[in-house]
């Protein structure tokens, strides 16, 4: 089984299709979405789109809640890009015979995915929408016992945008740690997958794994970030911010 993990797309499209395109000559089985597809980027109809005829599982984040509801806990930033983002989803000519499938996508979304041992999340075990999990958080013994102990063997989540490996022995590993590369021993995990759409970990480039029995790849793929930040500097309702950190990696 080769697995493919993508997650925190964040309508960022020209990131996406770099991704898919990558994940296509890697010969993996099924495509898993944790979730985030939309917030912030510049085309979110065309990110769902993209989500919805290659992945074999999607799971709700925060931001796709955020479309569908009132959006709690944003700052300003990411509030207008939600409203923004959920006018796109109603009033958008991109593909308008797709709407409802989109709509119905998102109400669809489950926040949890269990495959025998292993737990798919957006964001953690205990609160799978909405927790963070930080690489500082090893330092916090009570929130990882409690992690842990809600995990049968692996976890993979997204949301912090931060990729590496948790272990239940309160390390993290950030990818080049690992050479990109994880080996599955007896001890628990937890697996940040990073973000396609918006890596907040220094490398601009896009961030995503391929799940295999016994070992974990971390990949990262080249994407024209420029242009897509360009895309959101030309949209009044996107803060320029958001175009700027897609190009920092932060």
């Amino acid at each position: 089984m080769r697995r493919a993990i993508i997650s925190d797309i964040h309508g960022n499209y020209i990131a996406l299709k770099a991704v898919l395109a990558h994940i296509a000559d890697q010969q993996v089985d099924e495509v898993f979405c944790l979730g985030d597809i939309i917030g912030y980027g510049p085309q979110p109809c065309e990110c769902l789109d993209g989500v919805i005829d290659n992945c074999k599982v999607t799971l709700l984040g925060n931001h796709d809640q955020g479309a569908m509801f009132d959006p709690e806990g944003f700052n300003s930033s990411a509030e207008r890009a939600i409203f923004w983002t959920r006018d796109q989803l109603e009033n958008s000519r991109v593909s308008r015979d797709r709407t409802d499938e989109r709509w119905d996508f998102l109400g669809a979304m489950p926040r949890v995915h269990r495959d025998g041992d292993w737990l798919y999340v957006h964001g953690s075990a205990r609160n799978p929408v909405n927790e963070y999990v930080f690489p500082e958080d090893i330092y916090n013994q009570k929130k990882m016992e409690k992690l842990f102990s809600l995990i049968p063997k692996g976890c993979f989540q997204g949301h912090t945008h931060v990729p590496g490996v948790f272990s239940e022995s309160r390390n993290f590993l950030t990818p080049e740690e690992t050479a990109y590369e994880y080996a599955v021993s007896g001890e628990k995990f937890m697996i940040n997958v990073g973000s396609v759409g918006q890596p907040r970990d220094g490398d601009p480039r896009a961030c995503y794994v391929i799940q295999e029995d016994n070992k974990i790849t971390f990949n990262r793929v080249e994407y024209d970030c420029n242009a897509t930040a360009d895309l959101i500097y030309g949209v009044p309702d996107l803060d320029n911010f958001l175009g700027d950190r897609i190009k920092q990696g932060r």
